[in-house]
């Protein structure tokens, strides 16, 4: 077992591309998780045991949003539990292509777990616009259902787009995609074409880590529904943005043939 300075090291060079990744997560929440996968490295966790860490801080800071009544001190555990979350959800992908172990197994629990706390926070939020908030109308309550929608519907359309891609052999991909986290899509191409900053500025309000930080605002309800309704538009747009795009990229790949 190496210093923790040689595990760093590897664990940069084992850094997938930075094509279609926010700035967040480029910048952030990606070096945390090299962070963390050094430190899980170094005291033997498996990647598995890392996904699991990791889902015990997201749900845990989701409950809190549905059982207890909003606050200042609320938003910021909230808050530090899902950012933990998010950077230990970077950390097992990393320390698994520093150690060879992951795997389908390890591929689908993160997966599952990703897809888990999309449906949670939504539900949690709806629950706690129930129990705790004094909304204009009840017509409120179905804010977090559509966005709901909008994270589910571009989450597993962005893991079809990647697995009906891979299942054409011997082609150059005109585009890939896997949804980074909790419904912020990732849409990562092939190495050619450069890492656009400009893309990367763009993609930043359907950054999960972004999404994270509108539970800051816990503390002024008001404050916390507007902005959570701003970034259930935002993700509305763009779930309808990555449809169009993936089923551009996979009709050209049948009338390339």
């Amino acid at each position: 077992m190496g210093t923790t300075g040689t595990v760093m090291r590897e664990l940069r060079g084992a850094q997938k591309t930075a094509k279609g990744v926010s700035l967040y997560s480029r910048y952030v929440n990606r070096p945390a998780g090299r962070v963390l996968a050094a430190g899980a490295y170094r005291i033997g966790m498996t990647p598995n045991q890392v996904t699991l860490l990791s889902a015990v801080f997201t749900f845990s800071a989701i409950a809190s949003v549905a059982l207890v009544r909003p606050s200042w001190g609320l938003a910021v555990l909230v808050w530090g539990g899902l950012v933990v979350g998010f950077a230990l959800d970077s950390a097992d992908g990393q320390l698994a292509r520093l150690t060879g172990r992951g795997g389908p197994d390890g591929e689908w629990l993160d997966h599952v777990v990703d897809c888990a706390k999309m449906i949670l926070v939504h539900t949690a939020v709806l629950i706690s616009f129930r129990r705790f908030f004094d909304l204009p109308s009840e017509g409120w309550l179905l804010l977090p259902l559509g966005f709901l929608f909008a994270a589910v519907l571009t989450f597993c359309a962005g893991l079809l787009r990647e697995q009906l891609g891979k299942a054409q052999p011997g082609r150059t991909q005109p585009g890939g995609a896997r949804p980074a986290g909790a419904g912020a899509p990732s849409v990562a191409g092939g190495t050619a074409a450069p890492v656009s900053r400009l893309r990367a500025v763009a993609l930043l309000p359907a950054d999960y880590g972004v999404f994270c930080l509108v539970f800051l605002l816990l503390g002024d309800p008001t404050a916390f529904r507007l902005g959570y309704a701003v970034l259930a538009a935002v993700h509305a747009l763009f779930l309808v943005m990555f449809l169009a795009k993936w089923f551009r990229e996979l009709r050209s790949l049948r009338t390339a043939d």
